[in-house]
């Protein structure tokens, strides 16, 4: 769904960022232009998080990221793990008080976005900043690693642009009479506490403890999606803590026959956005194994697609080609 640098762990690849000189140098223009024109004026809190399309891009989204980084959320109403994380961007988007601007694509309704950034499946998470665009993440990531992807874009945004956000008037919208009215609270599921406590586990690094939370939904709804997609990251998550890529990297081109060097180079290649490495990587392991290695290559790849989501074509991909080497 991503440029090759585009990584689940969040960590925002600086080399991304084009022409960052030139970049700087219009996003000093355009702010003493705004100065020249008496400053910026505060925003309400509802501007923080807008749909924009294709008509509105340039202006909502080029020319904003000379004030502030724009964080773009690609997203459609039947991906259900876009239902997971818009809200957290959302939220997160109110909470960082003009620090960052989101911006929602509905890549139905806007095909030639979706293209351009080279868009093969959702949720993918771009920003742009003072012009220049980089991917930040996909898939609905743990909220930690959200916040530290934020943290990183708003320090390069200050760094590299000058770009230190934009005014908020937390009073705006009640004043202008323009705040959406409060929705009637949503009754809490039969698994909302538990889901909830497995999210806190991910924020803090405790990969057991989401594990836990989300088997034990799955146990009483086998079908759960988000307890299927939170048990996939936490046990991915938990397989790379600690491993020394290079080593892990040496080991895998250097031990093709070893099916854990594999195994370990796979989770590796995912966690750092190189989906279909993963993925090919893992066929041929099915190919080349036969009994036990064979099964439990077959039965990894299945885990890293739970990963990526179903509805991804690199998995629909992924699995035509474990299908002809298996048949």
């Amino acid at each position: 769904m991503q440029p090759r640098n585009m990584s689940m762990s969040g960590v925002v690849d600086l080399a991304a960022v084009k022409a960052a000189g030139e970049a700087k140098v219009k996003a000093e223009q355009a702010r003493a232009e705004a100065a020249r024109q008496g400053g910026p004026a505060a925003v309400p809190p509802s501007s923080l998080v807008i749909d924009v399309d294709e008509a509105g891009f340039e202006r909502d989204v080029l020319q904003r990221s000379t004030e502030v980084p724009v964080v773009i959320d690609f997203w459609a109403e039947w991906c259900e793990p876009c239902k997971q994380l818009s809200p957290v961007l959302e939220r997160l988007a109110r909470e960082y008080a003009g620090r960052f601007v989101l911006a929602k694509i509905d890549v139905d309704a806007n095909q030639m976005l979706m293209q351009q950034f080279g868009i093969q499946g959702i949720p993918a998470v771009f920003a742009v900043v003072a012009g220049q665009a980089l991917p930040l993440f996909q898939g609905a990531a743990p909220e930690a690693q959200i916040r530290a992807t934020l943290d990183q874009l708003i320090q390069v945004g200050e760094e590299r642009f000058g770009l230190t956000g934009i005014a908020v008037d937390a009073g705006a919208d009640e004043a202008d009479g323009g705040a959406e009215p409060e929705e009637a609270p949503v009754p809490e599921g039969p698994y909302d506490a538990l889901l909830s406590a497995a999210v806190d586990a991910l924020d803090a690094n405790d990969f057991a403890g989401a594990s836990a939370a989300y088997r034990e939904v799955l146990a009483a709804d086998p079908g759960n999606t988000e307890a299927k997609l939170g048990l996939a990251q936490a046990e991915l998550l938990a397989r790379v803590q600690g491993l020394d890529p290079a080593a892990v990297r040496k080991g895998g081109a250097e031990r093709p026959d070893d099916i854990g060097a594999q195994f370990a180079a796979a989770d590796l290649d995912l966690v750092g956005g190189h989906v279909e490495d993963a993925f090919g990587r893992l066929v041929e392991v099915v190919r080349r194994t036969f009994g036990d290695d064979r099964e439990a290559a077959r039965v990894r790849l299945l885990e890293l697609f739970e990963v990526i989501g179903g509805d991804d074509p690199r998995v629909t991909a992924a699995r035509s080609a474990l299908a002809r080497v298996l048949f």
